[in-house]
């Protein structure tokens, strides 16, 4: 089975793919002979675990189950979500044209209407972007690549249909959905940490988990575009274990741009660029882009740097 959904101009699925490091963690998958991604889900209208396939047309994108499970196809409801999580996952609900418009003077921006560039790959479900995010906090990207493979192999649910578009392109294995809220909920932070090895996360993300389980998280409100930007932030701080930084970077998945992830990155960039090379601090981060409000973040990110 497969859909089609229209794209607004400027719109290119590969700029989103790499906008950032997502498609690198499981379950996205990149083909290395085709364009666009794999992404393995669970679908919460029936609990099955499927894999779709999303790939770049003509003013759109395509959005194509396996082959084999065809022949039990989804049914109205099952399609409909497949269909919302694709579209959120590109981020077909953003209009970038203010962006656009305001970084056509600036020359280490101009690339950004040109490449439809703007968009950043996402998760289905934020639970899940708030995770992976959690899991880049105080290590290296090879770390949070490695933790969550560790975590979606172990506690994700297995695709299931046996179809041999279902494997991993790498190495051939099944592919995971990512864990269900209530599955994480049910783990010891103590098994977490000695399986999945991510050390002082493991509390905040089975808390996360059992928060989100019962019902006391609800964070797919903050999907809400009528949410303003301090309302999201302050929801995020809210929770253990997100700080400023991983508030920053989730405020950029959901489409709210004032805010800089401010990390051990930033710090040099925007140190080497502006401050002659000396250390510096978030304060001086965000005054290198204070003329960039509401899109602070947003230009930070996709500054062209020396």
């Amino acid at each position: 089975m497969s859909w089609t959904l229209k794209t607004e101009s400027p719109f290119a699925l590969d700029a989103v793919i790499d906008a950032h490091g997502w498609i690198q963690l499981h379950p996205f998958i990149q083909p290395p002979d085709r364009p666009g991604f794999d992404y393995t889900l669970r679908l919460a209208s029936s609990g099955r675990v499927i894999t779709c396939r999303v790939a770049p047309v003509e003013q759109g994108i395509e959005v194509t189950t396996t082959t084999k499970l065809n022949a039990a196809k989804l049914n109205a409801a099952e399609s409909k979500e497949l269909q919302q999580a694709a579209a959120w996952m590109v981020g077909l609900d953003l209009d970038l044209r203010p962006f656009y418009a305001h970084a056509r003077g600036e020359p280490r921006l101009a690339h950004m209407e040109a490449g439809a560039k703007g968009r950043l790959l996402r998760a289905p479900t934020v639970y899940e972007d708030l995770v992976k995010t959690i899991l880049t906090t105080n290590t290296t990207w090879s770390g949070t690549r490695r933790m969550n493979e560790t975590l979606v192999n172990t506690y994700g649910p297995a695709a299931t249909d046996a179809d041999p578009a279902h494997a991993d392109p790498a190495d051939g294995a099944a592919r995971h959905a990512f864990p269900e809220p209530a599955r994480l909920a049910a783990v010891d932070p103590d098994e977490l940490r000695a399986t999945v090895k991510v050390g002082y996360r493991a509390p905040y993300i089975v808390a996360l988990a059992q928060a989100v389980a019962t019902g006391t998280l609800d964070l797919e409100t903050l999907k809400d575009p009528a949410l303003s930007t301090e309302e999201v932030r302050k929801f995020l701080l809210s929770i253990k274990g997100v700080g400023d930084y991983a508030a920053a970077n989730m405020l950029l998945l959901l489409g709210h741009y004032d805010f800089v992830p401010v990390d051990t990155a930033a710090v040099k960039s925007v140190g080497q660029m502006w401050h002659n090379g000396e250390r510096i601090g978030a304060k001086e981060v965000y005054a290198a882009f204070e003329n960039w409000r509401p899109y602070r973040g947003l230009a930070y990110w996709f500054w062209q740097w020396d």
